[in-house]
């Protein structure tokens, strides 16, 4: 980024720390081109007129970024999730054991295996249930556990008991945010316990997440995914983030349009429509 002043630079920083939930110093440091002493009187300067507050390595928002409910997710994005669904729901093959956990764009998927055939599907989400509740040629399992209200999708020692005893060959995670360096971000540290303990359940692990979640850091709660597992977003990913997620050794599938063909993110070697192993 090129120089600019020192109070556009701290406005900067405000709405950085507003719009991804957290802002060290050593990333803004290399955002903004400064010395990290530049940027740590920055922050005390925030901290002290009351428009951050200081953390341990760097500054964060005054309020919690509020977890929107999944009624108020569900219109958000909406094409994108359903092209993100359509290819998810392309690499399902018959017989095969599916675990699906809650969210909006998992919904969507739910939607799409509508029209499965001799499919198993385990999950943490209600809208997964309602949507495949009266399909006879899927067999549903429910994972219950401590209803989230603002999620609609089970959490707690129950649901993690009953994933002891079953294994799958693809689960398919939602997401608060991606980050290439923390991984997956959540409202509730429950939340992240049971995605790091799907993600082990699975041969095949997708997070399906449209474009706006790429860099985004809502809240503190972060779940670490094993290596080898896949971005599954939408065209409108910003290279950058894609870029950094794949030097980390994530596999980014862009979902086309539905008129269109699924690729992989520019640069990968692997076709989109190939299953992608661990």
């Amino acid at each position: 980024m090129s120089a600019i002043g020192s109070q556009a630079r701290r406005d900067r920083i405000v709405q950085l720390a507003n719009t991804t939930g957290l802002a060290s110093v050593e990333e803004l440091s290399r955002l903004f081109g400064v010395t990290a002493s530049t940027i740590r009187r920055d922050l005390a300067k925030l901290t002290t007129n009351g428009q951050l507050a200081r953390t341990y390595g760097g500054a964060m928002a005054l309020t919690a970024h509020p977890e929107a409910s999944l009624r108020q997710r569900t219109g958000e994005a909406y094409e994108a999730k359903r092209d993100i669904a359509r290819w998810a729901a392309a690499q399902v093959q018959a017989g095969e054991s599916l675990l699906l956990d809650a969210g909006s764009t998992v919904g969507a998927l739910a939607h799409e295996l509508r029209t499965a055939r001799k499919v198993t599907v385990a999950t943490t989400g209600l809208t997964a249930l309602q949507e495949l509740s009266d399909v006879e040629t899927v067999h549903v399992e429910c994972l219950g556990g401590t209803l989230r209200p603002l999620s609609q999708g089970f959490v707690g020692p129950l649901t993690e008991a009953a994933l002891e005893r079953m294994t799958f060959d693809r689960v398919f995670l939602g997401t608060d945010g991606v980050s290439h360096e923390h991984g997956i971000c959540e409202a509730d540290l429950r939340q992240t316990r049971l995605k790091e303990l799907m993600a082990r359940k699975a041969d095949h692990v997708y997070v399906l997440a449209h474009a706006a979640k790429l860099g985004r850091r809502p809240f503190h709660a972060w779940a670490r995914l094993p290596s080898g597992w896949t971005l599954v977003t939408d065209t409108s990913a910003d290279p950058a983030s894609v870029e950094a997620l794949r030097a980390n050794g994530v596999e980014v599938v862009l979902a086309q349009p539905a008129e269109a063909s699924p690729v992989p993110a520019q640069g990968s070697d692997a076709p989109a429509t190939d299953d992608v192993a661990d």
